[in-house]
């Protein structure tokens, strides 16, 4: 079954009453021993609740979802938003062959495990939501739903920029920059002047952005950070033949019309690759920094994807 559905993002700007009360609580600032790991992590809710690991994304880190935890820890369920592989200081490898995703979808099921759970809800956002895709993909009997917001499916996403002439190619050009040596030092020059450029507007509140920056202003924090890009250029682990398995578990793709790096192209095409339910939610007006722009629209289609 898949729904297309448009929402205007009005409220966008502000919290809703209940959230802005419950964004007050404090977290659980937790440390998950995950095989050869140790990764970071903001948690709440009951211990028995249900788990839901969100995933962030470049170049943020858990606190990207301060907003949305405390309201579905609420609703009942056990939040975790770990900081992901090399943004960890307790899972920062080097070299970039160390961040392909196929490992950073083993970190997802061995954080799961270190947790005590075999199924769970996924949520990912950016480079995350790449992560949860192939997470889903390989793993159906483990992620109870998935939920995407911004990135397309890894393969529509490849298909799209493939071509020199698509928008996806265009929009992703900025990769290269992320990619190219030396990168860490020109994004932190100058009083991290690049870097503070990349989380420039309204969408991220400035107490986000000196978060994020004092993560970032640990050279070693932001190389592994941009080690994700740099792994794009290695050989891939070999794939069997053929198309890449569809997704089965019930998924919601969240794509919003004011994103900076995905374009409709890929984000549409996203649907072939999921044989399960799905729904398509396109949010009107919205930038690329969907967690904390649209804050109150996310937890509402989260509690209304995975239930009470």
């Amino acid at each position: 079954m898949l729904k297309n559905k448009s929402l205007s993002c009005g409220r966008c700007a502000q919290p809703r009453s209940g959230e802005r009360a419950l964004a007050q609580e404090p977290l659980e600032q937790i440390r998950i021993h995950a095989g050869e790991w140790v990764f970071d992590a903001l948690a709440a809710g009951p211990a028995g609740g249900e788990l839901l690991l969100m995933l962030h994304g470049f170049p943020q880190t858990a606190s990207a979802y301060r907003a949305q935890i405390p309201v579905l820890a609420e609703a009942g369920y056990r939040v975790v938003a770990p900081n992901q592989r090399g943004y960890s200081p307790g899972a920062r490898p080097q070299g970039a062959e160390h961040y392909q995703l196929t490992s950073m979808v083993g970190d997802v099921f061995a954080m799961a495990d270190a947790l005590g759970y075999e199924r769970f809800h996924l949520l990912g956002h950016d480079w995350g939501g790449a992560v949860a895709w192939v997470t889903a993909t390989q793993g159906p009997d483990r992620v109870a739903t998935l939920i995407v917001l911004s990135t397309p499916h890894p393969a529509a996403f490849a298909a799209a920029r493939s071509d020199p002439n698509s928008e996806q190619a265009k929009r992703s050009s900025y990769m290269q920059d992320l990619m190219a040596g030396g990168a860490a030092d020109r994004l932190l020059a100058n009083d991290a002047q690049l870097l503070r450029r990349i989380y420039a507007g309204p969408a991220i509140p400035p107490e986000s952005v000196d978060e994020y920056l004092s993560v970032f202003s640990s050279p070693d924090a932001l190389v592994g950070a941009l080690n994700w890009y740099r792994a794009l250029s290695l050989p891939a682990p070999e794939a069997p033949p053929g198309p890449p398995p569809k997704i089965r578990v019930p998924t919601v793709y969240v794509w919003s019309t004011e994103d900076q790096a995905f374009a409709r192209e890929s984000a549409e095409a996203s649907a072939a690759y999921v044989s399960g339910p799905y729904e398509f939610v396109v949010l009107e007006g919205v930038s690329h920094w969907i967690p904390e722009e649209a804050h109150a629209e996310v937890t509402d289609i989260i509690l209304r994807h995975i239930g009470p």
